[in-house]
């Protein structure tokens, strides 16, 4: 499949700029340079410029429409989608500690080990094989990644907080507002300072409640991939390895939703650095390589 929908007018660019491999010199832009070909000749007689026209016509509608020429773009394009995956998987994980690196390798290594027992099989009415590839499996560990960024993300940001002393400073405030005239410019500064640690404590408690939910969550996925391998190993038949697949789709979508519904959450707690799912997901990466 490829990573982007190519059009003919796609087709018609990549024939024009193609550079083709000529011994002993490598890739040459054959097609420029044909046409200052038919340019200098040109000026000897213009007639060579008709000539380059039509030339350049059957050259470019030929190629652009020759289906093995297309199934090479739309494979270049693939790999493109697939290198950019990984670039993003690798810059992604290079912001996460250690031990974050550490448990997104080993479910990396689950998923690899997965996808090698499934073709060891070789069941040909194993339709979801293909589909492994592009879908459930590298959307898994996308939000898998996603789940260890956003709980970085929630660590750090509860580190720097200090609850007790921001409680403390929340009943200093109240206290300073009791006295304070009602109405006056006092209370209105002294209201909106409390506002402002009141919804610090809401998001203190957001969060500690989101950590929780997220480590239930990587858990949850740790132990799916590990069942999948495991079962997949011993029984060593097709339609379990479907069903446990169609069970990581399910996980996906329940893990989705929740971040969905917390999405306002994460966005006022700088969570979730790395956004939604990417769609139509290449091959499994070749980051995070195990040791």
């Amino acid at each position: 499949m490829p990573a982007k929908s190519l059009n003919y007018f796609d087709y018609l660019k990549a024939a024009f700029h193609r550079r083709w491999p000529v011994p002993g010199l490598g890739p040459l832009p054959v097609n420029y340079m044909a046409l200052g070909a038919f340019g200098v000749l040109s000026l000897a007689n213009p007639g060579f410029l008709f000539i380059g026209a039509a030339a350049e016509l059957i050259y470019l509608f030929s190629l652009a429409s020759n289906q093995r020429f297309q199934k090479v773009l739309q494979g270049e394009a693939l790999q493109d989608k697939q290198q950019s995956w990984e670039a993003e998987i690798e810059a992604a994980l290079a912001r996460l500690s250690t031990a974050s690196q550490a448990r997104f390798s080993y479910l990396l290594t689950q998923c690899r080990q997965i996808l090698g027992i499934g073709e060891a099989m070789g069941d040909r009415d194993l339709m979801g094989m293909s589909q492994m590839r592009t879908g459930g499996l590298n959307q898994l560990l996308w939000i898998f990644l996603r789940l260890l960024a956003s709980r970085e993300v929630l660590e750090q940001n509860l580190s720097r907080v200090d609850p007790a002393a921001l409680e403390k400073e929340v009943q200093q405030l109240e206290k300073r507002l009791e006295k304070a005239e009602e109405g006056s410019a006092l209370a209105r500064s002294l209201g909106g300072s409390l506002d402002i640690l009141t919804k610090r404590l809401e998001n203190l408690e957001r969060a500690k409640e989101s950590m929780t939910v997220i480590d239930a969550e990587i858990e949850r996925i740790q132990h799916q991939v590990v069942l999948i391998r495991e079962e997949s190993a011993v029984t060593g038949k097709a339609e379990i390895l479907s069903s446990r697949l169609d069970a990581v789709s399910g996980a996906l979508a329940d893990t989705n939703r929740w971040m969905e519904q917390n999405a306002t959450i994460f966005g006022e707690l700088g969570a979730d650095p790395l956004g939604s799912t990417p769609r139509n997901l290449p091959t499994l990466p070749h980051a995070a390589d195990e040791t």
